[in-house]
């Protein structure tokens, strides 16, 4: 099956980036079941206290993304991280929606780690995932107005994709439709970016806790960790 890669040109520039890669083999997904909803409502509970007196932007993992995002050249407060997406709508006393098991959960870790996580349908890849910088011919395959739509990222812009496809823009800004994961996934990545400062244990905690919860839901699955970045070596 095809693997995940990072040129080397992306922590060339962003030296103090960290990515953890988990591959899962015999999944079990499903329509949201009520224990996942549950951990999402308590993971939003525990989450609105925290940021009653602090924006989201203004947490450190979160200012870490915006400068990152703004060195590649796209307006901070326009595209936000996928965490910042989360936590804005929470803490604007928003639920988060349900979509299925596996997306619920890691959603949840995403919100209670300030870290954006995403996961994807390892099926549906047609070449190695890069992470790169893009040329601005790739495509990326999305909704708008809600109607299935062909687009292009900006010259420059951070992106996943294999070879000409993308499967999220603007580092974790937005998935595509291709790799969602849905109810009949069963092998899946899921990716987990950190930047310094922020303390990279929590790229650990997370990772530990989307794992135990990949077992809860499937046992029998078979798991792999990758490392990448500052966390490969400290």
């Amino acid at each position: 099956m095809f693997r995940i890669q990072v040129e080397p040109s992306i922590l060339q520039r962003f030296p103090e980036y960290s990515l953890m890669v988990i591959y899962a083999k015999g999944l079990q997904n499903s329509s949201s079941q009520p224990w996942s909803t549950e951990l999402l409502r308590q993971t939003e509970q525990a989450v609105r206290p925290l940021f009653a007196a602090q924006k989201p932007a203004e947490h450190s993992h979160i200012a870490a993304w915006r400068s990152a995002y703004g060195a590649f050249g796209l307006k901070p407060s326009k595209f936000l991280c996928s965490a910042e997406a989360l936590l804005s709508r929470v803490v604007k006393g928003q639920d988060l929606p349900e979509i299925n098991t596996l997306v619920d959960l890691y959603n949840a870790i995403s919100l209670k780690h300030v870290m954006p996580i995403g996961g994807e349908d390892w099926d549906k890849l047609e070449a190695d995932l890069v992470l790169r910088f893009a040329d601005g011919t790739e495509g990326f395959d999305t909704f708008k107005d809600g109607q299935p739509v062909l687009e292009h990222p900006q010259q420059g812009e951070v992106i996943w994709a294999d070879e000409n496809r993308v499967t999220c823009r603007a580092w974790n800004w937005r998935q595509g439709i291709r790799t969602r994961l849905t109810e009949q996934s069963v092998n899946a990545y899921f990716i987990l970016d950190h930047l310094a400062p922020y303390p990279l244990e929590h790229l650990h905690l997370a990772g530990s806790e989307l794992i135990a919860f990949l077992k809860q839901v499937s046992p029998n699955c078979e798991i792999q960790t990758e490392l990448f970045g500052i966390a490969k070596t400290a």
